[in-house]
């Protein structure tokens, strides 16, 4: 007799805490990624400026992944959640206080670190607290919080003024909240973290297909959610529709997970890999052949959500159809600096040709990178054959989140070691 699945109570439930603080701190994230592009042009920044404060978000993403898991082996989860919080906190209201863009470049970075921290500390809490029958929808409500409050975060752009104190004040509210249920929980703290090394060069020799698609993809999926905001304001002339053209990426990206999770699952993920940068590749040339209504770029938008923002889960899980069990986490936590590094190396081309092309050159630059990505990924499949189907991991839902967490799912054997970062 099949046993009954896990009712809501015992699986939703015991992780509400946390999943509270979830929402609260990538809405707060959400509206801080288009609110700061947008103020940044209203205070006379160029394009390049604006591109290095985005580079600067993800290279203090970088840096927490380096340093982070070392804070929370002294202090433990609780402190360093607070800890960052606070500073998360403080930075979006050091942006209208110190309008410079030397000094946003900073606060970004701060930011980029401390979510960074709190990532880790959320997922490998969430992690532990899941079991084996419960996991899969735990971390499917976690996915989907992500997607919901980003964009929930996004469209506060549109009701409220950017130029004024207001949206900096509400950004440094929502992170705060995210404390409260977290310090508030009597769930018992995860166990103890273990650091892992980051290997470049191991982790390329065990998939070349996968890191350099992490690279690229990161040098994409980093510079369109920095400067997609720019874009959009600067040719429509409207905040408004900044707003609702990232929403309408984002959900194009949370409705695409699926569809290309069930392909890469049936067939050699580099093919869908291929197929994606190029779908990505197309829909970007429409941006520069057409010049739709605001409607039209809308649709595109959200197309584009949907064949860019689904390629990192499934290089990664490429990647780990090549990586023995007890390399799982090291191997995921090698991947995402990898991405963190695509995305901080990225706004700063793109915001160059922007600057010196015009808004449009965002998807000239889209277009470069995922040609390169399809070259480098179509000459790796001349010199590797696909894993066999009982050698090929599971596509996982908890790789998928639009801001990149720290942990992954693995093996039960892997479980008390999951939580790990380099």
């Amino acid at each position: 007799m099949k046993p009954e699945s896990p009712s809501f109570y015992h699986t939703i439930l015991p992780v509400g805490a946390l999943l509270a603080s979830a929402a609260f701190l990538v809405m707060g994230n959400g509206l801080q990624q288009i609110l700061l592009p947008i103020r940044a042009q209203i205070e006379g920044f160029d394009t390049v400026q604006i591109g290095a404060m985005g580079s600067g978000y993800f290279l203090g993403f970088v840096l927490g992944c380096l340093t982070a898991p070392r804070l929370i082996l002294i202090a433990g989860h609780v402190r360093t959640f607070a800890a960052l919080v606070s500073i998360a906190s403080a930075a979006a209201l050091f942006h209208p206080i110190v309008i410079a863009p030397l000094s946003w470049f900073i606060f970004r970075i701060l930011t980029g670190f401390c979510l960074s921290g709190l990532l880790l500390v959320m997922e490998s809490w969430l992690n532990e607290r899941a079991t084996n029958e419960t996991r899969g929808r735990v971390m499917s409500a976690y996915v989907t919080i992500n997607f919901s409050m980003i964009t929930v975060g996004q469209l506060l752009v549109a009701i409220m003024e950017p130029a004024s104190f207001v949206l900096f004040s509400v950004a440094s509210v929502l992170l705060s909240l995210a404390a409260v249920p977290i310090l508030l929980s009597r769930s018992p703290q995860p166990a103890p973290i273990r650091i892992v090394r980051f290997r470049p060069k191991a982790l390329f020799a065990i998939s070349p297909a996968g890191v350099a698609g992490a690279l690229l993809i990161g040098m994409v999926n980093g510079t369109v959610f920095a400067l997609g905001p720019l874009f959009a304001k600067t040719v429509s002339g409207s905040v408004d529709f900044a707003a609702y053209f990232m929403c309408a990426v984002v959900i194009g990206a949370a409705i695409g997970q699926w569809p290309v999770g069930m392909l890469s699952d049936r067939f050699d993920r580099r093919r869908v890999m291929i197929g994606i940068a190029a779908s990505s590749a197309a829909v970007s040339a429409l941006f520069l052949l057409l010049s739709p209504p605001l409607v039209g770029l809308l649709v595109l938008g959200f197309f584009f959500g949907m064949a860019t923002y689904t390629a990192y889960p499934v290089a990664a899980a490429h990647t780990f159809d090549f990586t023995a069990k007890e390399n799982m986490v090291e191997t995921s936590s090698g991947l995402l600096l990898v991405f963190g590094i695509g995305s901080t190396i990225g706004p700063l081309i793109a915001s160059s040709a922007m600057w010196a092309f015009g808004p449009a050159s965002l998807f000239a630059y889209v277009i470069s990178a995922q040609s390169a990505l399809i070259l480098f990924v179509a000459y790796r499949m001349l010199r590797r054959d696909a894993p066999g189907a009982d050698e090929r991991s599971a596509f996982s839902i908890s790789e998928t989140a639009p801001i990149p967490g720290i942990s992954v799912d693995v093996s039960q054997e892997n479980r008390e070691s999951r939580h790990a970062s380099v």
